[in-house]
């Protein structure tokens, strides 16, 4: 085991979404996203329209408490704060040919406090913010047409903030809209109407736009950097069979293709053969393959969890897997929502992905969902959540290993920083940050914001560029 080493400039932070912390769904000209409408979660079915019962209406008001919260994140020594701009702030329904300027001047004044206190912005243009209008007149990204509205919308970001904002992300997870088509794609049909030849029509429309916004952004400002972001997720073989080996194949191909193609430019043969088995024709114009060529500068992913693939049907079938299906691994525990704690699954992604693609890496989420008592210490409220420290502690050590294998890493930031409502199921009691954040999965709360034991800790490894990390013996089942 080495000692932490992180190179000079590596980036320390913490990464967010409009949708999970902003709240004021409804002030500043904003108009709907599909986050409105999805009470329960990305995992499960829209209703109508935003009802009382959603958190994320007010998140936790970030909007008028952005500065109390960045300067939080200063006192941690944060040096990168990942958050993303709520596409239906900017073109309330998506479509418009003038954007929306009071929207435009709320992350101004965002830009304006990281600025003050020194921290690098980096900025997600679609975290799963389709606008609610495009879902709804388009079935968003399965229609040729939400490219060019993509386009307007990045080239306003890129001309407004181009000279403040230097690293870009354009769709947050991207391949997961194989599982969430509405939350990740904004795609209306749903999920068991939808054919895999809309789901790819509307993968290869998410693609086009990501390239060619990777263009405008480099004709804009050549020094910006445009990344893509994606799940990354090591698959193991349940078994040493050979049948489990091919099946990890498959399911690393389903998954490393959005890379594939952001970072090469074309589609692989083994997505060609896919295209052909499953009588899937694509509509690739030649201004599409044109657009692909522009490749990303960097691939950042999010890091929760490792999974194992069978070949075997029926092993498959009685596994209860994590948010990306596959099989639990029998070796590793779980967080309480069933996410399994993998620290070594980061250093073999990350050798993965630089191996593969040769491109700069960031990672731009990784953490603990838990439930977190806040109990008084001293005289002060806190969460002693020793288990958070635990958990990143032994990912970081991972990370410091990978960069000692070669893996060129930009940086790392945590999700999410503060306590904010969880994509995955609403709920505030998932929590992940460092700062407590008093509200209730039942709506009730103060808002107040806590350092968490975990807050001080994180500073230190920041003011130490991860000396002060400690090598331990991860958790075993």
């Amino acid at each position: 085991m080495t000692t932490a080493r992180f190179p000079d400039g590596f980036l320390w932070g913490g990464a967010t979404a409009a949708n999970q912390i902003e709240g004021a769904y409804d002030e500043g000209g904003k108009g709907l996203s599909i986050q409105d409408v999805t009470p329960r979660g990305i995992m499960h079915d829209r209703v109508a329209g935003p009802t009382a019962d959603n958190l994320k209406l007010e998140g936790i008001d970030f909007y008028h408490r952005y500065a109390e919260d960045i300067a939080l994140f200063a006192e941690m020594g944060f040096t990168v704060f990942r958050f993303s701009i709520a596409w239906s702030r900017i073109f309330p329904n998506g479509d418009e040919e003038t954007p929306n300027e009071e929207g435009l001047a709320f992350y101004d004044r965002v830009l304006d406090e990281l600025e003050k206190h020194g921290i690098e912005p980096l900025v997600t243009l679609s975290h799963y913010e389709t606008p609610l209008h495009l879902a709804e007149r388009y079935d968003g990204w399965v229609n040729r047409d939400l490219i060019g509205f993509y386009e307007r919308y990045a080239r306003t970001c890129f001309e407004r903030y181009g000279d403040r904002v230097k690293y870009w992300l354009t769709f947050n997870e991207i391949n997961s809209v194989l599982h969430i088509p509405f939350g990740s794609g904004g795609i209306n049909t749903p999920r068991d109407e939808l054919s895999k030849k809309d789901l790819y029509q509307a993968i290869h429309h998410e693609l086009v736009a990501s390239a060619r916004v990777t263009r405008v952004a480099h004709e804009i400002n050549p020094d910006l950097k445009v990344g893509c972001m994606v799940i990354s997720m090591p698959i193991y073989p349940l078994t040493p069979n050979p049948d489990d080996v091919i099946a990890v194949m498959n399911a690393d191909h389903a998954n490393l293709m959005f890379s594939d193609v952001h970072t090469r430019g074309y589609y692989p043969g083994y997505a060609q053969r896919f295209f052909r088995e499953n009588g899937i024709v694509l509509d690739i114009t030649d201004q599409d393959r044109e657009d692909l060529a522009h490749t990303v500068d960097f691939v950042s992913f999010s890091y929760y969890m490792s999974i194992c693939e069978s070949g075997d049907p029926q092993v498959k079938a009685d596994g209860a897997g994590n948010i990306m299906g596959g099989v639990p691994n029998p070796t590793l525990a779980a967080s309480e929502w069933g996410w399994q704690i993998d620290p070594k699954g980061l250093r073999i992604v990350l050798n993965q992905f630089w191996d593969r693609w040769q491109k700069p890496l960031f990672i731009v989420e990784n953490g603990l969902g838990a439930k977190d008592q806040l109990v008084e210490v001293d005289g002060e409220m806190t969460v002693e959540d020793d288990y958070r420290i635990a958990y990143l502690n032994d990912h970081l050590v991972q990370v410091a290993e990978a960069i000692e294998d070669g893996v060129e890493l930009w940086g790392y930031t945590t999700w999410g920083p503060i306590d904010l409502v969880s994509a995955s199921t609403a709920q505030l009691s998932k929590r992940y940050g460092f700062i407590y954040v008093d509200r209730n999965d039942d709506g009730t709360g103060s808002l107040t914001r806590y350092k968490k034991r975990s807050f001080d800790w994180y500073a230190e490894v920041i003011r130490t560029n991860g000396a002060s990390l400690e090598a331990r013996e991860a958790l075993k089942v």
